[in-house]
């Protein structure tokens, strides 16, 4: 972000067990100290099988330059062919506004403890979105990879980078309110459990 004292935050988190489990899936921007904008998706998620799981529930968005929004979400998540973890979400929401993400990642092992996890994710509107800055179709991409050490299994710090980019209205969006329509971002977090 080009603010000073600006940042990104991705939490997820679930409760319950194997087959029936709450699912909360946060992330946002952040700037001087309030939330700048902000995706919160409360899932039930039921296993349907080993590897895939579906969900269905709400999400909540917080523009605090824009409009909120809620959607309902319905979606699935699993382990596709060749250890590919995938979660993807389709929305409806008010006024007859749909949006769809993937997002798939991917696991490799150079050592028991260093992984290198490479991610990318793509989400689509149906509709623009003028007062959220969003344009229908393909609105934005984000690549990248993480590099993590797992002291423990409960207990795994990470670094990496992510590149994202914004498409069609949505950059011209960007464009036009004086932003840039692709971001190079460096990400540190922690993967635990208990």
């Amino acid at each position: 972000n080009e603010q000073a004292n600006a940042g990104v935050f991705d939490l997820q988190a679930w409760y319950g067990t194997t087959f029936d489990r709450l699912v909360i899936k946060t992330e946002g921007d952040f700037s001087e100290g309030s939330i700048e904008e902000n995706q919160t998706d409360i899932l039930w998620g039921h296993a349907v099988s080993a590897y895939w799981d579906t969900q269905a529930g709400v999400r909540l968005d917080y523009n605090k330059e824009g409009e909120n929004r809620q959607w309902l979400a319905f979606g699935l998540q699993g382990l596709a062919p060749y250890w590919f973890e995938l979660d993807m979400t389709a929305y409806v929401g008010e006024r007859g506004n749909t949006a769809f993400t993937l997002e798939a990642e991917y696991e490799l092992l150079l050592t028991q403890k260093l992984i290198i996890q490479p991610r990318a994710e793509i989400t689509l509107y149906g509709k623009n979105d003028k007062q959220n800055e969003l344009g229908s179709g393909l609105s934005s991409s984000a690549i990248g990879f993480r590099v993590r050490y797992e002291f423990t299994r409960q207990f795994a710090p990470y670094i990496g980078v992510e590149w994202s980019n914004k498409f069609g209205n949505t950059a011209d969006y960007a464009t036009s309110s004086g932003q840039s329509s692709n971001n190079t971002a460096f990400v540190a977090g922690i993967k635990f459990w208990f």
